[in-house]
């Protein structure tokens, strides 16, 4: 068990907890019989115990009889007893990153109040516009600006044609190229890691991510993340990543990296999804039909974006995957569901 947090009363280190990520979203659902609490940041989950970040270092969370871990998240954040770590209970999330899991009917979260999801890929045969756009449909959905990294550029002859791609992707879309084992992709990615913010990474095994969180944790960090290779012959890794963990970013900020996802099952993301494909969203509503499917209908406006060269034909069947898969994958609810999750 992690050492008790100081003995400074809750809420007298700002300076501290505004590094970690805290807001006043979080210390506005505080209440007033709760001021003697600590806030902590959750920094691990397993299957029997948290641990979470603290004014007094990392700490491993006493839990109350029944605790479910799986209702927690990497990043969310805590209200503790400071003298004996016992867990009190969970902020409500800013943010929150879920995915549904084949088979299952719950949605699982992987990491919490995430400002910024890093979705990496390389340029070789891992680079998939479809799976790419789940992901971009995932973070749109739950509030989580969206930015594509490309690495491995230095082993094709023409790394733009990957860049073009990617950016043709989402309106406004940022996409870097990187080298996850340099130091300056810690620079080229500073604009989304300064202080108190948080970024997570997603992205299939072997592309580069537990690489890229040790460049941005840097030398200091105590336990790196262990990188593995890639099978040349069809770009696929092993997962080194096992478990969620939140790292600290050199110069500030926080990084989750998160284990290899190579199926992302798509549900509960329609917003997302009319984000992702806002050519398609915004005409819409000139076709002829209300309810217009965009397949065969006669005085379809998106089919004629197709025919003049407006809208690509193959992203027009992707957008119809993903909205059945979306529709298929969505139970139904008996009342509203904000776009976070909360």
């Amino acid at each position: 068990m992690g050492k008790p947090v100081s003995d400074h009363p809750a809420g007298l280190c700002p300076e501290f907890l505004v590094s970690l990520g805290w807001s006043d979203f979080f210390a506005d659902q505080r209440e007033p019989h709760e001021t003697d609490l600590a806030p902590m940041r959750i920094a691990t989950v397993h299957r029997s115990r948290l641990t979470a970040l603290s004014l007094g270092g990392p700490a491993e969370l006493v839990l109350p009889v029944h605790t479910n871990t799986g209702d927690f998240a990497v990043g969310d954040w805590v209200l503790v007893a400071p003298e004996t770590l016992t867990l009190h209970r969970r902020l409500s999330r800013r943010t929150v990153l879920e995915r549904r899991i084949e088979g299952s009917k719950a949605l699982q979260a992987a990491a919490a109040n995430v400002d910024t999801l890093f979705v990496v890929t390389s340029c070789n045969a891992d680079f998939n516009q479809a799976r790419l756009e789940r992901y971009l449909a995932l973070a749109n959905q739950r509030g989580t600006n969206p930015v594509i990294l490309l690495t491995k550029a230095d082993m094709t002859a023409d790394p733009g044609a990957y860049q073009r791609q990617a950016a043709e992707l989402q309106r406004g879309l940022a996409v870097v190229t990187i080298n996850p084992r340099l130091a300056g992709a810690a620079s080229a990615l500073a604009a989304w890691c300064g202080v108190g913010r948080t970024v997570a990474l997603v992205g299939s095994s072997g592309v580069g991510k537990s690489t890229l969180v040790n460049t941005l944790a840097g030398p200091g960090q105590e336990l790196p993340q262990e990188t593995g290779g890639i099978r040349e012959h069809d770009a696929k890794g092993r997962h080194t990543t096992t478990s969620r963990s939140l790292h600290a970013i050199a110069g500030g900020g926080w990084v989750i990296d998160t284990p290899g996802m190579r199926t992302l099952h798509v549900s509960d993301a329609a917003e997302g999804i009319e984000t992702l494909y806002a050519e398609i969203t915004e005409l819409a509503p000139a076709c002829r039909f209300r309810d217009c499917t965009h397949a065969h209908e006669p005085g379809c406006a998106v089919q004629a974006a197709v025919a003049d060269g407006g809208i690509d034909p193959q992203r027009l069947t992707r957008w119809r995957k993903l909205v059945d898969e979306n529709r298929d994958n969505t139970p139904a609810t008996t009342g509203p569901r904000n776009r976070h999750g909360r």
